[in-house]
Parts: structure tokens; C-alpha cells; sequence
């Protein structure tokens, strides 16, 4: 399984550092430096598409001169309403439309998840549904000046103090945040 290989995560997120910690201590953090293009017909191929060629720039990349057993973890996460993709904001206005667009809905949040060895590629997207509650204009700018929405797809981290506006979700909480892990380590079992 995991121990057999020297694991890379393809990424900087340290949400999914964190994560990626309760399948194995034991790996290195190395990010994709590509651009990040979107391609594919629907939002699960697109943030699919993202995650298989961050895993394969880096595998690329770290197996050019190296024979070592190598497995490559590459993810994206996208937040998708009303059929729109929302990806991490630009500025203050952008955080604050998509926040406002959230409000009081149900959407998706989906990883895309690459996984990478010499003798197999598994990707796949993992889907959950978030609901929020009504937030008022004040609860989203208060939220925006802590500064917490700028790295995060959807503009929010359910994990941080936004919790408090989240009415329920259906699928996996990690997902949300970053990195399906249970769905990574039973793939990786399989």
C-alpha cells in the first residue's frame, strides 16, 4: 500500500497538508507551478482535468532522473451553483458576490483527486452538497475583513470560523475543506 511508495503531495493548500496527514506522516509537499487551465464539458471533468495534470507536471518532474517508487496526490476544488463554477475570489467584491450568491442555497463542492504511480492513474471527483444559511450583508463583509475567503474556492472555509453559517452538508466534511481522504485511502487500498 501507502508505505511502499515515497508520496508527493502535489500541492501548497495546508488544508490538505493537514488532511492528507491522517492517511500518512511520511511524505513530501511538492506544487505543481503550471497554469491552471480549465477543459472538459462539465464541472466534474474540469476540476478532474485540473487534478490529473498537477499529478502529472509534478510526477513528471520528480521522476525525470529517479527510480524511486513514487505516488503523486494532485487535487483541485472547485464550488459549483446554480450550474456556475466558483473558484477562489479576486477581491473583496468578487468574495462578496459569490458569498452573496451562497446565501441561504444548496451547492457542490467537488475535488478532483489524481493519484499517480509508475503502474497506475486513478482519478476521480468527489461531490458534496453544502447548504448555508441566510447571511446578511453585514455577517459577509465581516466575514471578508478577517481575510479568510481569499484562498479558498467558493470564497468561505468551512473549517474556520464560517462554520457558523453552514446549515448542513451531505457527503464528506474533508472534501469540503480540501481532500476526500477517506475516498483516497480506499482507493489507495484497492
Amino acid at each position: 500500500m501507502i508505505k511502499d511508495f515515497k508520496v508527493i503531495l502535489a500541492s501548497k493548500s495546508p488544508r490538505r497538508k493537514e488532511l492528507l496527514g491522517a492517511i500518512t506522516k511520511d511524505f513530501t509537499i511538492i506544487p505543481a507551478e503550471g497554469e491552471e487551465i480549465q477543459h472538459g464539458t462539465t464541472p466534474e471533468e474540469i476540476v478532474e482535468n485540473l487534478a490529473v495534470a498537477k499529478a502529472t507536471e509534478v510526477y513528471a518532474r520528480v521522476t525525470e532522473n529517479s527510480e524511486d517508487n513514487v505516488l503523486v496526490i494532485g487535487a483541485d476544488t472547485i464550488v459549483v451553483s446554480d450550474g456556475k463554477i466558483l473558484g477562489k475570489p479576486r477581491d473583496r467584491e468578487d468574495a462578496y458576490n459569490m458569498l452573496r450568491g451562497l446565501s441561504g442555497k444548496t451547492h457542490h463542492v467537488m475535488t478532483g483527486v489524481s493519484l499517480m504511480t509508475r503502474e497506475r492513474k486513478i482519478s476521480f471527483c468527489e461531490i458534496t452538497e453544502v447548504t448555508f444559511c441566510c447571511l446578511s450583508d453585514a455577517e459577509i463583509w465581516e466575514y471578508i475583513d478577517s481575510g479568510d475567503p481569499f484562498d479558498k474556492a467558493g470564497s468561505y472555509g468551512i473549517q474556520s470560523n464560517f462554520a457558523k453559517y453552514v446549515k448542513g452538508i451531505k457527503g464528506d466534511y474533508n472534501n469540503v475543506v480540501g481532500l476526500p481522504v477517506a475516498r483516497i485511502y480506499q482507493e489507495l487500498k484497492g
